[in-house]
């Protein structure tokens, strides 16, 4: 942001230690320190509103505009698989319970007809 070097900061430094002095110089720093980091955080929490806001918008406009929802589209998409899945397990467990009820009915038969009578 700042094009300071090396030697500029020291400058910066040797003339701050000049004017507050040796013993208020620290407290100066820290006092500095502080004011900065919760500029920057000011900064960063609005940087990070002004982002929210945009994406919102965004957000507002696409769904204004008809664009489709990708994340609906694929919920239908597994809503007709689950469907299909449940449609098919059906008509097995039908045709499996035909089957089963077939050969019950087959073997009632068997049991009940007469022994062949072997005079």
């Amino acid at each position: 942001m700042f094009d300071i070097g090396f030697w500029e900061l020291a400058m910066l430094a040797l003339v701050a230690l000049l004017v507050v002095g040796p013993e208020r110089l620290p407290r100066l720093a820290r006092t500095l320190g502080f004011w900065l980091g919760r500029g920057r955080r000011v900064l960063r929490n609005l940087k990070d509103e002004l982002d929210r806001e945009v994406r919102a918008q965004d957000i507002q406009k696409a769904a204004q505009a008809g664009m489709h929802n990708p994340l609906g589209e694929v919920m239908d998409e597994a809503a007709d698989s689950l469907r299909v899945i449940k449609q098919d397990t059906e008509k097995m467990m039908a045709d499996a319970e035909s089957r089963f009820e077939g050969k019950k009915k087959k073997k009632k038969k068997k049991k009940k007809a007469p022994p062949a009578s072997s005079d």
